[in-house]
């Protein structure tokens, strides 16, 4: 895609490879001339917006969102789906994203799944707003399978032997993942099994002793488990909100479209609650 095309905020990138990681979560590495400048090394959830238009429909190039929202019927728009960048090479101009697979259920999950070598993509980005604190005494890490590449990405981050709980909720053993550190992480995996999103972790964190100090605290997935936590460490622990990330990445019965227009409503809700409980 031309290098004008960055100047509309979209850009290209071509599949290099992909892998399974786990029967149900795939690698997809991206690359080539559509990367030039693009930067993700500020933050360990940054997260770019893949652009996918409707069977059939072609966007004139430079691809310009704001115009094709302007000029072209609503049926003819594209959906957007979010991603963690879970690696950014900018030596060898590759970008790394993780999907998680649920057969052909959605859109992103599938495409990542039938992508081949040479096949290509549109996106926004990256965004982004968290990196653990080097200075921090100790750090939390919360997530379901949506917020793994962020929390594998965070983990590397880590400085030498500091304190970390780290509690990720997948749905059994075989979703497990490697996630190298060189901190002192205590890693906690919680297989869901039929058991409702979150619900373990939920039991899980309230169950647990953390140490004492400044924490840092990273807490991200479905929207009802990320609102139960937020009650217990806003309100019960009295973490400061500058020292916790906290968001749901999505809520169940909703697609990404429905989450994003309900999304700021619902923190407006829950910032609301936190007010009439902790002033």
């Amino acid at each position: 895609m031309p290098e004008s095309s960055n100047r509309t905020g979209v850009r290209s990138a071509t599949v290099l490879r992909t892998a399974w990681l786990t029967p149900h979560m795939i690698r997809v590495v991206l690359g080539g001339d559509g990367l030039t400048g693009f930067v993700a090394d500020t933050y360990t959830d940054h997260y770019v917006k893949l652009i996918f238009p409707p069977a059939g429909v072609d966007y004139p190039e430079p691809v310009d969102l704001d115009s094709i929202k302007r000029e072209l019927a609503r049926d003819q728009w594209p959906r957007l789906r979010t991603y963690t960048v879970r690696a950014w090479d900018a030596t060898l101009g590759e970008l790394t994203l993780d999907f998680v697979y649920h057969g052909d259920e959605g859109l992103a999950g599938p495409w990542a799944a039938a992508a081949r070598p040479g096949d290509r993509v549109m996106f926004r980005g990256p965004g982004g707003g968290y990196a653990p604190d080097p200075l921090a005494d100790w750090h939390l890490l919360v997530g379901d399978e949506s917020a793994l590449p962020a929390i594998g990405a965070a983990l590397e981050r880590l400085p030498h032997g500091v304190p970390a709980r780290v509690f990720v909720e997948v749905a059994d053993a075989d979703e497990e993942q490697h996630l190298p550190t060189k901190a002192s992480a205590e890693m906690v995996w919680l297989h869901r099994a039929d058991r409702p999103f979150g619900a373990a972790l939920v039991e899980a964190v309230r169950a647990a002793t953390f140490p004492d100090g400044d924490v840092h605290a990273f807490v991200h997935g479905e929207a009802y488990f990320v609102r139960e936590l937020r009650r217990m460490l806003r309100g019960e622990l009295r973490v400061p909100k500058e020292r916790l990330s906290i968001s749901g990445y999505w809520r169940c019965g909703d697609d990404d479209e429905s989450w994003r227009s309900a999304k700021p409503e619902w923190n407006r809700q829950v910032e609301a609650e936190e007010s009439a409980t902790i002033g």
